[in-house]
């Protein structure tokens, strides 16, 4: 089954991203905005397993401050336009151990963290789309508390299999 590891934010920046997305992603009707901590991975790995070490991980990590202050973009590597987020110890943490505890092997490329509104652009498209959207005075924050395993449907969408809270049980 393949599954990934992300962080939903909130509503208001879910409905931000998604009035973007509908126009310049390609993906936007299979996933909601999303902040990725894990790449997709495959793993023979039973469910119960995973969540497992996912709770361990979360137990480490207490809820954090997420700042979106600026629209970036990867280009030239690829053409995708997104919310850049400050990096902070705990989303880097997070996504570490997402990296380091889980199968799935390395990251691709560095970690940028970042809710993508746009991707999959012609040269011209990106160009001007990011022309524009860069003026944008975007600032945001918002308190992280959880985040989600999801797996991949037969449709290529992506559901929640399971919500993890960061921060020790009270118990």
């Amino acid at each position: 089954m393949k599954y990934g590891i992300v962080i939903f934010p909130s509503k208001k920046l879910q409905d931000l991203a998604n009035s973007y997305r509908k126009r310049y992603d390609p993906h936007y009707a299979l996933i909601p905005p999303h902040l990725t901590l894990k790449d997709a991975f495959n793993t023979d790995l039973e469910p119960e397993k995973l969540t497992e070490k996912l709770e361990e991980i979360a137990q480490k990590y207490e809820p954090f401050n997420l700042k979106i202050n600026k629209v970036s973009s990867f280009q030239p590597i690829t053409n995708t336009i997104y919310f850049k987020a400050e990096s902070n110890d705990e989303l880097k943490g997070l996504h570490d151990d997402c990296y380091n505890q889980l199968p799935g092997g390395e990251p691709q490329h560095p970690f940028v963290p970042h809710v993508t509104i746009g991707q999959k652009l012609s040269n011209d498209e990106h160009s001007d789309v990011y022309g524009s959207l860069r003026m944008l005075g975007i600032e945001h924050e918002e308190m992280i508390d959880r985040f989600h395993l999801v797996y991949q449907l037969e449709n290529n969408s992506w559901t929640v299999y399971e919500t993890f809270r960061l921060g020790r049980d009270p118990q």
